[in-house]
């Protein structure tokens, strides 16, 4: 996993190396597909149950699964997420993020940042004795103290020889009781953890396409996602480069 973590850290570095006005999201996945198949890999997310690209694009409102168009060119002031998945030797790698497009403004900028430093709080968490419901806190916690929204109909998962495996890591916690909040993190337990935040409220629609989905409001979203690993020291992130 850990080399599948590698090979997926190279081509995230590729597509921010790339993402610019002009280019278009399928662009990005033709490069996003190449870099991985030049490394020995096999992109996971093409034909996973039918979706037909290696990554899923997710531009301004998008908040995941947007499938990569010719026809979607980024421009100055967009932002635009990629969340992709490697395999290699049988073993899984997810992982995602969300960057400028050029200059944008204060906001989204904020939010970008907000997402990614609420990934980082959510992984000081991956210890042992530590539990879901400890990483779901510090992800809420610090996003809607910025005044921003958790998306709380997508969740992070368990991977390993299959991309979702359990158990499922929500962003945020709430009234339900859901068992997976006591869920213990244990050394071996390998995880997919992917804050999903709106700049607006937390609701989303899916497309006509049955796959796109993006905020119900129009708002803008940003997403961050690393693959990590529980040790008796803590936290291994795998997608890390």
């Amino acid at each position: 996993m850990r080399e599948a973590g590698r090979i997926h850290a190279c081509t995230i570095a590729a597509l921010r190396e790339a993402i610019r006005p002009g280019i278009s999201s399928a662009e990005l996945d033709r490069l996003a597909e190449a870099t991985i198949r030049e490394a020995g890999a096999i992109p996971s997310f093409k034909g996973y149950q039918g979706f037909p690209a290696t990554i899923c694009a997710q531009l301004n409102d998008v908040v995941v699964h947007g499938i990569p168009s010719d026809d979607e060119v980024l421009r100055e002031g967009d932002i635009f997420g990629a969340d992709l998945g490697v395999i290699f030797e049988g073993w899984q790698a997810d992982g995602a993020f969300t960057a400028a497009v050029g200059e944008v403004d204060v906001q989204s900028r904020r939010l970008i940042e907000i997402t990614e430093q609420s990934l980082t709080l959510a992984l000081e968490q991956v210890r042992p004795g530590n539990t879901v419901r400890d990483i779901a806190s510090a992800v809420q916690g610090h996003v809607e103290a910025a005044g921003f929204s958790v998306v709380r109909a997508l969740v992070g998962h368990g991977i390993g020889r299959e991309m979702h495996e359990p158990p499922q890591v929500p962003n945020f916690v709430d009234g339900g009781g859901r068992d997976v909040y006591d869920i213990s993190l244990l050394p071996g337990m390998t995880l997919a953890i992917e804050p999903m935040v709106n700049a607006g409220g937390h609701e989303v629609v899916q497309d006509a396409d049955g796959w796109k989905v993006r905020t119900r409001d129009g708002s803008r979203s940003a997403h961050f996602e690393h693959t990590v690993a529980v040790t008796k020291d803590g936290c291994w992130i795998l997608t890390a480069p």
